[in-house]
């Protein structure tokens, strides 16, 4: 028997509503008080920063502030989007038993192989390609990601109908390396959008929802029936708007680490993504680790692993560090998508590489 779904679309919402939404939805579920869902929603013109990143490093604030684009960061890791009412964005919400796989890699491929044949029903043909997104010629129409908390996944993702190239190549700073990645020359070429494949015969929103939630019923083997949101939903989610998530506090959390502090900065980028760290040391030969900030498009889970890696980093000698690393690795309960403690420990060596004359 196909386990059910709740079906709902909260339409466009401002960025950052949306997202506590999102909150609200988890913590719901968590305690039984809403079933697993499936949820479609849209965005305004909108600059969507990954957990983990930096923002100034990722988003043109000042670009965004004239034309009236909002920033916003989301509760998943990966990297920062622009999202505006011509793509569609679709998120499930679930207990970890109810499609029978716990691992978060193994859930990605198999939720983006649902989303991939959904868009396969238009007449897309799209792939998953590894470690989140979905592609049609080696050109992305869909990003991808999520975590656990507890025993609750949200996984989300985006399908690209209609948007303007331009715009999203000034909102966001993207990288000339990650565009070369590619072999591309522009940022506008990695992406590909439904108008551009379909043309014509482009389908209206509601037979795209249609697409996608055939996806993911014969590919997961679940039902989805519409349902109503409730006032629960709505009533706590404003309340994770008005507490967190609608600040400007929440969005500038990681906010240009190295300003105004002798902090050494490294990076590194492996299958998992980018990890850049920002390590300040201290004590008469500078060989203690005072502290460490670690940012990036990674995803790990849950939520607060990167802040208690950072926590248990304070005050290590740095012949320790990496000893402390595989430590909290092996001893925490952490999915990540692709991402090791080798990746965590290359970024910190490659900023303690710079520390003579720190």
């Amino acid at each position: 028997m196909s386990k059910p779904f709740r079906l709902i679309d909260t339409g466009v919402r401002e960025g950052r509503s949306n997202i506590a939404f999102d909150m609200a939805l988890i913590e719901l579920r968590q305690q039984n008080k809403v079933p697993d869902t499936i949820r479609f929603l849209r965005f305004p013109p909108t600059a969507l920063l990954g957990r983990h990143q930096d923002l100034s490093h990722e988003i043109n604030l000042d670009y965004c502030a004239a034309n009236g684009i909002g920033t916003v960061r989301r509760i998943t890791g990966g990297g920062a989007i622009y999202l505006d009412e011509g793509q569609l964005g679709w998120e499930l919400v679930f207990h970890r038993k109810s499609l029978g796989i716990s691992k978060l890699p193994c859930l990605a491929r198999e939720i983006c192989n649902a989303a991939a044949a959904g868009l396969g029903e238009l007449g897309v043909d799209a792939k998953f390609r590894p470690r989140n997104d979905i592609e049609v010629d080696g050109r992305k129409i869909s990003g991808t990601g999520g975590f656990f908390d507890g025993e609750v996944l949200i996984y989300q993702g985006t399908v690209l109908v209609d948007m303007n190239p331009a715009q999203m190549v000034n909102a966001l700073n993207i990288p000339a390396a990650k565009i070369a990645k590619h072999n591309l020359d522009t940022a506008e070429q990695r992406v590909v959008t439904l108008k551009e494949l379909l043309g014509d015969d482009l389908p209206d929103v509601e037979t795209i929802k249609a697409a996608l939630v055939k996806g993911f019923t014969d590919v997961l083997g679940i039902s989805a029936e519409p349902g109503e949101i409730t006032e629960a939903e709505e009533a706590l989610a404003q309340e994770h708007y008005d507490e967190e998530i609608g600040t400007d506090e929440f969005v500038a959390d990681i906010d240009n680490p190295g300003r105004g502090d002798k902090l050494l900065e490294g990076t590194h980028t492996g299958a998992g993504g980018t990890i850049n760290a920002f390590v300040k040391l201290e004590g008469p030969t500078l060989g203690i680790l005072q502290r460490a900030l670690l940012t990036g498009d990674f995803f790990v889970t849950p939520p607060r692993t990167i802040f208690d890696l950072e926590a248990t980093l304070i005050g290590t000698r740095l012949e320790d560090v990496e000893r402390t690393i595989r430590k909290f690795f092996a001893k925490a309960s952490i999915d990540t998508l692709s991402v090791t403690a080798d990746d965590f420990i290359a970024s910190i060596n490659d900023a303690l590489a710079k520390r003579q004359g720190a």
